[in-house]
C-alpha cells in the first residue's frame, strides 16, 4: 500500500559518538552501583547528614583555661595592693577616731587626762557604769588593739601628779602593719596635738606628715 523506501543507515559525527559512549557507560556504572546490594548500606533507610558535635574541643577548653589562669595571675598584684591601700586608708581613720576618744576621754574624767591604754577607752556598756579604767568610748574591735591588718597602740604618756592621782598629760598613738608589706607599708602615728604623721618604712618612726 505505501510505496517502499531503501533503508539508509543513520550516521552521527564520531565526537557525537564518543560522547554518548561514556556518558553511557557512567549511567550504567552508576546503576551498578546503586543497585547492587552489596554496595549500599542500609538502603531502606534514608541518608542523613552527619552533624558536628556543638561546643569547645579539648584543645579550645584548655586553651581557655590558659588564660584565665594568666589573668588570675595579673591580676593578683592588683588585688594586694588595692587591700593594703584599703587598710592604710582604715589605720588612718582609726587613729583620728582614738585621739577623738582621747579627747572625750579628757572631758569626761578632767582629773585623770587622758588614756594611757586601749582598753580605759573600750568597755563593754553592759558591765555598768563609765569608769576611768572602763570609759566605754571606743568599739571592742579598736579597743582590742588589731584592726584591719594594723596593730594599734597608746603609749610614750607623759603626767603629773597631782594630790596624789597621776594625770595623763600627753600620749601617742601608733598604728603599724601586722605584716609590713602585705598588710600594709606604711606605720602612722599620732598625740594630743591631733596631727597624723607617717613613717614609710612601716613602724613607728613617724617624721614624715600624710601625703608626703
Amino acid at each position: 500500500m505505501f510505496p517502499a523506501f531503501p533503508e539508509r543507515p543513520i550516521s552521527l559525527p564520531r565526537p557525537y559518538v564518543v560522547g554518548f559512549s561514556r556518558k553511557a557507560r557512567r549511567l550504567l556504572a552508576a546503576l551498578k552501583r546503586n543497585w547492587n546490594p552489596m554496595n549500599r548500606k542500609n538502603s531502606n533507610c534514608p541518608t542523613r547528614r552527619v552533624q558536628q558535635p556543638n561546643g569547645f574541643t579539648l584543645m579550645e577548653l584548655l586553651i581557655v583555661i590558659a588564660i584565665i589562669l594568666i589573668l588570675m595571675l595579673m591580676a593578683i598584684p592588683t588585688i594586694g595592693s588595692l587591700k593594703k591601700q584599703a587598710n592604710e586608708t582604715s589605720a588612718m581613720n582609726s587613729v583620728q577616731v582614738i585621739a577623738k576618744a582621747e579627747m572625750q576621754y579628757s572631758s569626761t574624767f578632767p582629773t585623770n587626762g587622758y588614756a594611757c591604754t586601749l582598753t580605759a577607752l573600750g568597755g563593754d556598756p553592759a558591765s555598768g557604769a563609765p569608769s576611768p579604767t572602763s570609759a566605754q568610748i571606743l568599739q571592742a574591735d579598736l579597743a582590742s588593739g588589731i584592726k584591719s591588718g594594723y596593730m594599734f597602740t597608746i603609749g610614750n604618756c607623759t603626767k603629773v601628779n597631782l594630790n596624789g592621782t597621776d594625770r595623763i598629760t600627753g600620749y601617742q598613738i601608733t598604728a603599724v602593719p601586722m605584716t609590713v608589706g602585705k598588710t600594709g607599708n606604711r606605720g602612722f602615728c599620732s598625740d594630743d596635738t591631733g596631727v597624723i604623721k607617717q613613717d614609710p618604712a612601716g613602724g613607728t618612726n613617724c617624721t614624715q606628715n600624710v601625703g608626703q
